[in-house]
């Protein structure tokens, strides 16, 4: 009887350990579950995000899709404090194990499965942790398949630890777990929760994150601060038991209260976001297939065409192949993207708007508009035109689009945007939470004045500082690249370059009159003048321009060819084909980017050649390999004799012109620069440029119905140029940057730009150097 019963037994235990092993093979050979390739087990599939860097080598932000906006970090980036915790709080015994931990899995199943002790602690290790990260991740919905759940875990465990370092496991580990607020992998978390590298986190700081790996929504640090500090706690209790830290260590650490420094992960916000978002939209452009544009694009067919042929950085994505033929994706091949942006330069940039724009200009516009009906819009423009304005604003929102088909009536969406309802909106002060109805918040947005800034080098290109609007977040149009406006006075210099090369001198002379042009229709045209001084007076060209005069400048107009000064402004850069040859072109009603304008004063400050704005230098692959470069694209425009008679007279228009209120800001630099407003005031530029750096700046309303009633807010040179000379300044008041505010420009030594200069009739005037400067 005893004899059968241990024979039993026995048959029961060779059933039994057959029936396990068969299980483990069947899992190992993916009959049973699922188990990942070799090749997947070698080189998992991560998904890391790209990271955007600036020139001095800070990361301005990241790319990546919502859930995976992950940066790999290599184990010898992580610190110790991190590495220590984990261990000590996750699995003990991981360096001696070789994927399954027996020890720890007996323990759980007596305590856990027999026991019923709920705080009994897993028998998981962090490779199987990391299985189930990477392979196994749908949780089980029965009792059955949570049975094999775990031996799959179990062999691809003990797979990977043949497969990974122990070191390369713990790297796995920590740039896959998710720590929540779009902090996914440790790099992100240390810079989300303390503002740090993982390689700087503090012993407190890496307990603290450890400690989510428990739970990490339960344990959230930003919801639940008490709840953290005591799971933190635990794990530094943890670390004294393995021997990291002393009890005296321990003591003093579990006392500090969980201090974060929190920076929210939003693609939307931090530093240079209009230019990340330019960025995107040029590296991931798809081929242009002309099918693809409606009627009215056909100007966008053109630019695009045009880059795609032209522009390497434009398409990059679609036209630069990986290893394995597919095409780079910027959300998850954890791509490095070296650009020219100058981090302290961008940050002097949007607080020069802030400080100028915000905290000035738009109190005084706000004021301005105070009680009126037509508010935003000028007080001249007929109520019927404004709710017109308002209601073509309301067709082009994405509320009205959905109840439009949702299939809600004119009246039902007029009556749903005219009930107020709390909402959060903008101010330069901070978002506020407020009650108004949105069609009241269309018209409170339109409030708002724009901007778009550039500056950058005019002998490389780089651009330095990129900013598209007020914020990001609620003004997502780009001003600095994409959107266009009419360039009012800031074309004269084109103008006057063809007078340049048409053998004209600053030094000549034209009576102050008003000047009446025919056009081609035969239509008499005569330009309105903002000052009569010097009235019938001779007056030199630079003077002209210093001034601004529009006589001046229309004198020129009527010795010229608009279509020449067409074909030169397109030489310049600008793309837009929209241009009409028409005599009025003189005063710069066409409408022309910020991006485009700053690249074409390059050309003033660099001897004729005119450079292309370069916004990235390189691109790494997530191994730091180099795989594209990018260089500057020069052309040569005017000639040189031509340049250095420009640089005369736009150093004039600072020195002695419309441009002179630079000189209050303390700026002392030898620079050139022109103003620009156009009517009504709905668009005031300013350029501006030294020997090493050209910007411009752009400030108007969303419409150009928009503005202000007056020129002594809405003229260039009170609008944007305070914008430029703040940035400029703070600058030139950072020595770390290298701007000087001693440095000149270079003119040949002896260059006369009278020599040979003739007045209208016919005789030599015999100008020099002293009296075009005094």
């Amino acid at each position: 009887m005893i004899r059968k019963i241990i024979k039993t037994l026995w048959i029961l235990l060779a059933i039994g350990v057959v029936a396990v092993v068969t299980i483990f093979v069947s899992i190992s050979k993916g009959w049973i579950g699922y188990m990942p390739p070799v090749e997947e087990l070698e080189n998992p599939s991560y998904k890391f995000a790209t990271e955007i860097f600036s020139e001095d080598d800070k990361v301005l932000g990241t790319w990546s899709y919502s859930k995976e906006n992950r940066v790999y970090t290599a184990y010898k980036e992580l610190s110790p404090n991190i590495i220590n915790a984990l261990i000590a709080t996750e699995d003990v015994r991981f360096v001696e194990h070789s994927g399954i931990d027996a020890k720890a899995l007996f323990r759980a199943f007596v305590k856990r499965g027999l026991m019923f002790q709920k705080n009994a602690g897993g028998g998981s290790t962090l490779s199987q942790q990391l299985a189930k990260q990477l392979f196994t991740e749908n949780v089980a919905r029965n009792t059955l398949q949570r049975l094999f759940q775990k031996p799959i875990e179990w062999v691809i465990a003990v797979k990977l630890e043949r497969y990974y370092t122990k070191e390369e496991i713990l790297s796995m580990y920590l740039n896959k777990f998710d720590f929540l607020n779009n902090a996914v992998g440790i790099k992100t978390a240390a810079h989300t929760y303390f503002g740090c590298e993982p390689k700087d986190l503090k012993l407190e700081e890496a307990a603290t994150l450890v400690g989510m790996c428990k739970n990490p929504s339960l344990y959230n640090p930003v919801r639940f601060n008490e709840r953290s500090r005591g799971r933190r706690n635990v794990v530094l209790e943890q670390m004294r038991k393995a021997g990291y830290i002393t009890e005296a260590e321990r003591d003093s650490l579990q006392a500090l209260p969980l201090k974060l420094t929190y920076n929210r992960v939003d693609h939307k916000e931090g530093l240079a976001t209009y230019f990340r978002e330019y960025l995107r939209g040029v590296m991931t452009a798809p081929k242009p297939v002309k099918s693809d544009y409606r009627g009215w694009q056909m100007q966008k067919y053109y630019e695009d065409s045009l880059s795609w042929e032209t522009n390497p950085l434009y398409g990059w994505c679609a036209k630069n192949k990986k290893k394995d033929g597919t095409n780079y994706n910027i959300y998850t091949d954890g791509l490095k993207i070296y650009t020219t942006i100058n981090s302290r330069m961008q940050q002097y940039a949007e607080d020069a708007v802030k400080e100028h724009l915000g905290d000035y200009l738009q109190p005084v516009f706000f004021k301005e508009k105070e009680g009126s009906k037509n508010a935003p819009y000028a007080r001249s423009l007929p109520e019927k035109r404004v709710e017109e304005l308002l209601t073509k604003a309301m067709k082009q929102t994405e509320r009205y689009r959905l109840m439009k088909e949702a299939g809600a009536s004119e009246r039902e969406i007029r009556k749903a945007f005219d009930k107020p309802e709390e909402m959060t909106v903008f101010s330069w002060k901070g978002d506020k939470d407020t009650i108004m109805s949105p069609m009241d918040s269309i018209r409170y947005y339109k409030s708002f004045l724009r901007t778009g800034f550039m500056s950058m080098d005019p002998m490389n290109g780089h651009v330095k500082a990129y900013v598209g609007g007020p914020n990001y977040v609620h003004f997502q149009y780009d001003m600095a690249m994409v959107g266009r406006r009419q360039v009012g006075s800031t074309i004269k210099p084109y103008l006057y370059t063809l007078a340049m090369e048409n053998n004209f001198s600053p030094c000549d002379q034209v009576r102050h009159v008003e000047q009446t042009l025919i056009t081609e229709t035969g239509e008499p045209w005569s330009p309105r003048n903002a000052s009569n001084k010097r009235y019938g007076e001779m007056v030199t060209l630079k003077w002209g321009l210093a001034n601004s005069d529009n006589w001046i400048s229309a004198y020129l107009m009527g010795k010229l060819n608009p279509y020449n000064l067409v074909k030169l402004i397109h030489s310049f850069g600008v793309r837009n084909k929209a241009i009409d040859p028409v005599v009025s072109l003189c005063l710069g009603p066409c409408e022309i980017s910020v991006g485009e304008m700053v690249s074409a004063y390059t050309a003033f400050a660099n001897k004729g050649i005119r450079v292309a704005p370069l916004f990235v230098t390189r691109i790494e692959d997530s191994d730091g390999n180099v795989i594209s470069t990018f260089a500057p694209q020069m052309e040569e425009v005017i000639s040189v004799a031509s340049t250095y008679k420009m640089l005369v007279m736009l150093r004039a228009v600072i020195n002695e012109g419309t441009g002179g209120r630079v000189r209050r800001y303390g700026i002392t630099a030898d620079m050139g620069g022109k103003t620009g407003t156009t009517n009504d005031n709905s668009d005031a530029w300013f350029m501006g440029f030294t020997p090493s750096l050209v910007s411009g700046c752009w400030v108007g309303g969303d419409e150009r119905d928009i503005h202000f009633g007056r020129m002594t807010y809405g003229q260039g040179a009170a609008a944007a140029l305070p914008i430029w000379a703040i940035y400029m300044k703070k600058v030139y008041d950072d020595p770390a940057l290298g701007y000087d505010q001693q440095e000149k420009f270079k003119l040949p030594e002896g260059f006369d730009p009278c020599a040979g200069s003739e007045t209208p009739d016919g005789e030599v005037e015999e100008i020099g150097l002293d009296d075009l400067f005094n």
